[in-house]
């Protein structure tokens, strides 16, 4: 691996300072996959050849659909749409011909499962969340590296948030192969102590929010609760509501 690439975007997310610089770093290659997928790659053809096989995701279909480039997302799903229509006749026929099919294994017809199974396999990929994954798997593994090597970046580390529940996760899958069986007790110890400390001032904050509804409390302050569900949420799934982990610069 050239950590000296694929250090940059991982020390980037750290200097934003975010609730997760995970969640940032996803959310921008996010949309830079968004951007891509709707850029001048629209006429290449290995990347009409992917998209047409795998298609995307609903999230995905709506960021495209939301994207700047109508022309190039009709383009995509133009040939996408004949790929999965000739698939669907290519089911229809196949399904026509069992359901005349007398059934003698203990009179069980599994023609409604056999083409429910086919049905999944031509929705269950998406082009942008594969390319995110590749990404993904990619920053973690470099930001256990530098947690291991890097006495500044553990600097960094120590000041930071920590990461999300779903992150976290994540990072200790990954350093099962890349940390040593003490390096991993030892990263995981950090990292839960964030967590748990995000986690129980959140909830206090929470807690707050819900008793402000009184109105017995309605003349105190608010403190940090008015951000306190969006925060709860995003700490125990990743970041899903609320404002974006990272805008892209205009």
């Amino acid at each position: 691996m050239q950590y000296h690439l694929d250090t940059i975007p991982v020390w980037e997310a750290m200097e934003w300072k975010s609730e997760c610089p995970l969640c940032s770093l996803e959310h921008k290659t996010e949309l830079e996959e968004i951007d891509r997928t709707l850029g001048a790659s629209v006429m290449e053809p290995d990347v009409r050849v992917r998209f047409n096989e795998r298609g995307a995701c609903r999230r995905h279909q709506q960021m495209l659909f939301n994207g700047p480039n109508k022309l190039g997302h009709a383009l995509l799903m133009d040939s996408h749409a004949k790929e999965r229509l000739a698939a669907l006749q290519k089911l229809q026929a196949a399904t026509k011909a069992r359901k005349n099919i007398k059934v003698r294994w203990f009179g069980r017809d599994d023609t409604t499962e056999t083409t429910a199974a086919q049905l999944k396999r031509l929705t269950d990929r998406c082009v942008v969340c594969e390319a995110m994954d590749t990404h993904m798997a990619r920053y973690l593994t470099t930001f256990l590296h530098l947690w291991k090597t890097s006495a500044d970046f553990r600097a960094v580390w120590k000041d930071s948030k920590g990461v999300c529940l779903p992150h976290l996760q994540q990072l200790l899958e990954t350093a099962r192969g890349t940390l040593s069986a003490h390096e991993q007790n030892e990263f995981a110890f950090e990292a839960l102590d964030f967590l748990t400390r995000r986690l129980a001032d959140d909830e206090r904050d929470l807690s707050w929010f819900t008793q402000k509804y009184d109105y017995r409390n309605q003349a105190q302050p608010w403190g940090e609760s008015k951000t306190a569900v969006e925060r709860t949420v995003n700490c125990l799934r990743g970041w899903c509501v609320g404002t974006e982990p990272y805008t892209a610069p205009k």
